[in-house]
């Protein structure tokens, strides 16, 4: 093999190498797409030391909210305009993240709730705010079920599925 052949060899096994290195980089940085999740996930972080009121499907509840994306930016927040959304339970009113992540949460709870695309707007998302694919981030607060702040004589309180 002459020294020119060797030259253009180890050319293109540099090129080769670089080109494997890069592709490894993009998977990498892809994958640590910060935060993205597959199933839904809950997180409580503050939960009363009795539920008196606990949240259940076709119950109407009151939340507040603050969405988020994996980057931190905040697309809507319940706390920022003082009005909590109000909703019923499990009737597909909300993403499938909410009607599955706020089931059984008691009054005065709170949870983190990290919603997959598939469980959120999917692959369309809800332009121009929540891109396509995107993982959710929800901080939430239940304030009430069924118009009720707190157990009292009520039925409703922590009966089960």
């Amino acid at each position: 093999m002459g020294k020119r052949q060797q030259q253009r060899r180890l050319v293109r096994l540099a090129v080769a190498a670089a080109v494997v290195v890069a592709a490894a980089l993009i998977l990498t940085a892809s994958a640590k797409k910060s935060g993205d999740v597959t199933e839904l996930q809950i997180g409580v972080k503050y939960k009363p030391e009795s539920c008196t009121l606990q949240a259940h499907k076709g119950d109407k509840i009151k939340v507040h909210y603050r969405g988020s994306l994996t980057d931190g930016s905040v697309f809507d927040s319940s706390y920022d305009r003082g009005d909590p959304f109000e909703f019923t339970l499990g009737n597909g009113q909300v993403i499938k993240g909410w009607d599955q992540g706020l089931l059984g949460m008691c009054v005065g709870e709170k949870r983190k709730l990290k919603i997959p695309a598939k469980m959120g707007y999917g692959e369309r998302g809800s332009p121009p705010k929540i891109p396509g694919g995107a993982t959710l981030i929800f901080d939430t607060e239940l304030i009430a079920v069924n118009g009720k702040t707190t157990g009292g004589a009520s039925n409703i309180s922590c009966r089960p599925h």
